[in-house]
């Protein structure tokens, strides 16, 4: 066993003798005693335990914001982590954010404003342009009770496109790669191949596997559980990779919402859209799509755009391959068809036909970061007005994310009109019987699902609205 090494703040660390599931949070407030970092919802809302990561790429450090409070202490191996306690120069000048928040008048109460630190200082070094769409985003995942948006706005407009140069010439040194970690009768293992990744499946079934952690972190950070075995996907190398072939976009098990980003804007830019919506940047920069494939939410964003575009997940054991639509993943609420034995290698999305027609509406209380009340994804491909192979797939509207049979049998086949849809609600009304809860009643999610089609209709035949079809 080796001791996960890292450098925090600029000074080399090596832990061997605290529990694998301690928060990240609990790590720096506890053990390192850096309070800066704040435990406001110990769920990822609020952003104020944010800090930033730092690895290699392209031979110099490049720096991500993410939720210290559902990480895992061994996550950060090998990586640089800079928390608020470290802005600051030597000789206890100010960090160019911390300046501009302060000339910004920015800080108000202060609770939130270390998260808010440390999201801009990603962003700085991200080296974006200001504008309001890349301030909104970078600070969407930050929450200020005081209500002072529009000074830290003004502090986050200052110094973006400005890095810092010495931290944008580093690199991070190569530690060596701790595997296995084991603290009293707590083991975490870190797997840096799928091979071995393979053989820890097969050996400990009932280890829980961590992506990113940014939903089962919620049983860490808030239920306080501790789990005997724990497998990290980070690491898997095989796992990382994303790829085009064979006329479609492939994502490793691994890919976080982040890195599938740029691809995801390229091929599925309605899909990307939504992404932005799934999460903060601290959760996109840790969260991946094996992880919502695997959590099996009937809310999962991710779900029911995968299901309409038909995409395939291919599973692995040591001694097996198969693969599978997503469709038929999904069993039931909150399970899978995935084995003991297996682990979801691939996530294969086949790219649009140019006759194809594509979009994505989230319907929920806040913009940014709330689960959805319904969530639709639609695909048709239009033949001379006539709607052929057309999938409804909704998430919100019952125990799984499902395709809307009846309505989609009734519409493939009719001429793509307004008139065609003026039964749509009976039909749903056939395919759905959905909850009443705090987000929305049954009543107003039937409705809301019937006019969510006859929105995608109008923006898919209407030349000025079919330029802007997207995720809303």
């Amino acid at each position: 066993m080796a001791p996960i090494r890292f450098l925090l703040n600029g000074e080399m660390r090596s832990e061997d003798r605290v529990s694998p599931t301690t928060t990240v949070l609990d790590y720096l407030r506890g053990t390192a005693r850096l309070t800066g970092a704040k435990e406001g919802c110990a769920e990822g809302d609020c952003g104020a335990c944010t800090i930033a990561i730092g690895e290699t790429r392209n031979g110099a450090a490049h720096y991500r914001a993410v939720n210290s409070c559902l990480m895992m202490l061994p996550q950060l191996d090998g990586c640089d982590i800079v928390t608020v306690e470290g802005l600051a120069k030597e000789d206890g000048s100010l960090h160019p954010v911390q300046q501009a928040l302060a000339e910004a008048d920015a800080t108000q109460c202060g609770f939130c404003t270390p998260g808010f630190a440390m999201a801009m200082f990603a962003f700085a070094q991200g080296g974006e342009a200001g504008s309001d769409e890349n301030i909104h985003d970078a600070l969407a995942g930050n929450l200020c009770r005081c209500t002072g948006y529009r000074p830290i706005g003004e502090a986050c407009r200052k110094i973006a496109g400005h890095p810092d140069s010495a931290l944008a010439e580093k690199s991070v040194p190569a530690l060596p790669p701790c595997t296995e970690y084991k603290h009293d009768e707590q083991i975490c293992f870190l797997p840096r191949s799928l091979d071995q990744f393979l053989q820890l499946r097969a050996s400990h079934p009932a280890a829980l596997i961590v992506g990113g952690g940014t939903d089962l972190g919620l049983k860490l950070s808030k239920e306080r559980e501790r789990f005997p075995a724990v497998i990290l996907t980070n690491g898997v190398r095989e796992l990382k990779t994303i790829a085009t072939d064979g006329g479609a976009l492939e994502l490793g098990g691994a890919v976080t919402y982040s890195e599938a980003l740029p691809s995801l804007d390229m091929y599925f830019p309605a899909f990307a859209a939504l992404a932005r919506r799934i999460g903060s940047r601290q959760i996109r920069n840790l969260g991946t799509f094996a992880g919502n494939l695997a959590t099996a939410s009937p809310i999962g964003d991710t779900l029911p755009c995968l299901i309409a575009l038909g995409a395939q997940i291919a599973l692995r054991t040591t001694t097996a391959a198969r693969t599978m639509p997503v469709e038929d993943f999904i069993l039931g609420y909150r399970k899978t068809a995935l084995k003991p034995d297996e682990v979801i290698a691939t996530i294969r999305i086949p790219f649009l036909p140019n006759s194809d027609r594509f979009a994505i509406y989230k319907l929920s209380k806040r913009f940014d970061q709330d689960i959805s009340t319904v969530i639709a994804a639609f695909r048709v491909t239009l033949d001379h007005g006539v709607a052929r192979d057309f999938r409804a797939v909704y998430g919100g509207m019952a125990a799984i994310p499902k395709r809307a049979a009846t309505l989609e049998k009734a519409l493939t086949g009719k001429t793509w009109d307004t008139q065609t849809l003026d039964g749509i609600d009976a039909l749903l009304a056939q395919d759905f019987k959905p909850m009443s809860d705090q987000r929305g009643s049954a009543a107003y999610r039937l409705r809301a699902a019937a006019n969510l089609v006859r929105r995608f209709q109008i923006e898919t035949t209407d030349e000025r609205a079919l330029a802007r079809v997207e995720a809303l």
